[in-house]
């Protein structure tokens, strides 16, 4: 097998085992509280939500998780985005460290069931906005850059015929989700910052992709919005 084409390596493994398990399960470990059902059912949306979506995008795009999985080890990437993508992740990861602190020490907050099944709502649109934005886009990689070596190209079909950014969309979703779900008032201060973020990279990304990928500034024409369809 063609070393760039490999998808299981060391490096990737350790990737998998402290974004997709390690992670989600902070409020747990730093709360101790393991009889927290809400923290469960959030680990279980994130590890879950991976799994089905790295399936079904790498059954259709076997080359998209290889592409995924150097991240941060690319060739070409936007110079801002080597610092935005990094810092991502570290804000991605204050957010289930606060509410894990807060879980100890609280809670802030008790929000009821009301509140509780409309972020679940949230998680179950953001993993399947996310999946079918990983599906219809094979140049969806984990660092911004133009991706000459696999035919990059304009992608304006599924969840990309009515926002720009769907993926950044489906982020969104699932940070906003948490604090509610796990009731924390001082989590909503990392998820602002990481949502802040998320709409400078979009940005960012926009503006790259119109001067340097054919077609993108037509494309931007017939797709008016970025990131929230009907407001940017």
């Amino acid at each position: 097998m063609d070393k760039k084409q490999k998808l299981i390596t060391p490096r990737v493994v350790i990737m998998l085992l402290v974004f997709i398990v390690a992670i989600p399960l902070l409020p747990l470990l730093i709360s101790g509280k393991w009889g927290w059902w809400e923290a469960w059912v959030y680990f279980a949306f994130s590890l879950l939500g991976f799994i089905i979506s790295r399936t079904l995008a790498g059954r259709k795009h076997p080359d998209l998780i290889a592409e995924r999985g150097k991240y941060l080890d690319h060739e070409n990437p936007e110079p801002w985005d080597v610092k935005l993508a990094p810092l991502l992740g570290v804000l991605g990861a204050a957010i289930p460290i606060t509410a894990g602190l807060d879980g100890r020490f609280g809670p802030s907050a008790d929000f009821g069931w009301v509140i509780k099944v409309v972020a679940l709502l949230f998680f179950l649109a953001s993993n399947a906005l996310g999946t079918a934005a990983l599906m219809a886009n094979r140049f969806f990689s984990g660092m911004v850059r133009l991706q000459s070596e696999r035919g990059h190209h304009v992608v304006n079909s599924g969840p990309y015929n009515w926002v720009r950014h769907p993926g950044y969309l489906a982020a969104l979703l699932t940070y906003v989700a948490i604090p509610f779900l796990l009731d924390s008032w001082w989590t909503l201060i990392p998820v602002a910052l990481t949502c802040l973020v998320i709409v400078i990279r979009t940005r960012l990304e926009d503006d790259f992709l119109i001067k340097g990928l054919d077609g993108y500034q037509e494309y931007t024409q017939q797709v008016r919005h970025r990131l929230i369809p009907g407001i940017w």
